[in-house]
């Protein structure tokens, strides 16, 4: 069987998790945190950047240091992973979702204006596989009507938008870990601090709302609590693990996207013929091979490609289920407009196996398999 993914290890990993138990330091904040905090400043050229536990952590970060409150209002795509909603949720917020555009699978960005109302605190939107929102209308529409934008860039590092880096563009960025992502330490996150005003700040937040971080340097002589947080740090284990993925970041996303690459050259032709429908990206956005899919006609076809692929000893999978059809949804949230295109175009998606042992020669034996559905 290929499976959909396999987590990937360098040859770093036991060197630094034999590192971190000779210096004794196990909790979080030690010097693989420093390592990997200063790593992600640099790479995303912003000021401040915290590994946390998850990439749910770095969101819920997010809601405090905005202050998200009973009654406050949240726009969000539905089509996105529960992590997204929950985090302002459990502060009392409503959910507010607005449709999708078909060609990216993300946030329309011509629905969230009329969607605003006098509660609406944030824009919280989510670059899916890695491919970039409409940002310059997105951050002039949270400029215009002074609203903070919250960048879900979980399948994001190395994937750009007009040369940035996503997740440094809205005021907040997060990122995760997981075994699933490009980058990973089995659980893990970070938050962006994009906006300095708000660095200190997280950093007291993030270290259960005390200023340790002070007392660790000096500033005071003892630390207290000053402020709502909660224990967002991961531990040296984890941050060792994912600091050896850091140190060949490029080498990792060049070997993703070059299987991107294969599948989509694979099939093109023949998606032409069969009206499949393949991801696509804009000129202005750089992928990161985190995600390849395709759409096929509908939900029951879909099935079927599935049951076909899995007979072949090939694991593929389907995305989100929409938020606002769930339970939590329809209790918590609600959505704006029309959905003209999030259910549907949610149920045509599939994923193939995308990961970094994957081999051409694989890609083109699953591709033949797809092909071989359409006989």
């Amino acid at each position: 069987m290929i499976p959909f993914n396999k987590p990937f290890i360098t040859q770093s990993e036991e060197k630094y998790l034999q590192q971190v138990i000779k210096n004794n330091k196990f909790c979080g904040d030690g010097d693989f945190t420093r390592k990997c905090n200063q790593w992600l400043e640099n790479y995303f050229s912003i000021n401040k950047a915290l590994l946390t536990t998850s990439c749910t952590h770095a969101l819920e970060l997010t809601s405090l240091l905005m202050n998200i409150e009973e009654g406050d209002e949240i726009i969000m795509p539905s089509f996105t992973f529960v992590s997204a909603a929950n985090a302002y949720v459990l502060r009392g917020a409503k959910i507010v979702f607005v449709d999708i555009r078909p060609d990216t699978m993300n946030i329309d960005e011509n629905k969230i204006e009329e969607a605003i109302t006098d509660k609406t605190k944030a824009i919280v939107l989510v670059h899916y596989a890695g491919v970039g929102c409409n940002m310059d209308k997105i951050m002039q529409i949270a400029k215009d009507r002074n609203l903070f934008v919250v960048e879900d860039a979980a399948h994001c590092i190395n994937a750009t938008y007009h040369g940035k880096q996503l997740g440094s563009i809205g005021h907040f960025g997060t990122l995760s870990f997981h075994e699933t992502k490009n980058f990973q330490c089995g659980e893990g996150g970070a938050i962006l601090v994009n906006d300095d005003k708000y660095s200190e700040r997280s950093e007291v937040v993030k270290d259960k709302g005390t200023n340790i971080n002070k007392f660790k340097a000096g500033i005071v002589d003892r630390y207290s609590w000053v402020d709502i947080g909660s224990s967002y740090s991961p531990s040296e284990f984890n941050a060792a693990f994912l600091y050896a993925q850091f140190e060949i970041a490029d080498e990792i996303t060049k070997k993703r996207n070059l299987l991107a690459d294969a599948y989509r050259e694979n099939l093109t032709e023949f998606a032409d013929k069969e009206h499949l429908e393949l991801q696509t990206y804009p000129e202005h956005c750089k992928p990161n091979g985190h995600i390849f899919y395709f759409k096929l006609n509908d939900y029951e076809q879909r099935k079927q490609m599935i049951s076909h692929l899995k007979e072949n000893g090939v694991q593929s999978v389907f995305h989100y289920v929409p938020l606002h059809s769930s339970i939590g949804g329809k209790k918590y949230g609600r959505f704006y407009g029309d959905d003209n295109f999030t259910t549907k175009e949610s149920e045509r998606l599939l994923r193939l196996p995308l990961y970094h042992e994957l081999e051409v020669s694989q890609v083109n034996y699953i591709c033949d398999k797809v092909k071989e559905f359409y006989k």
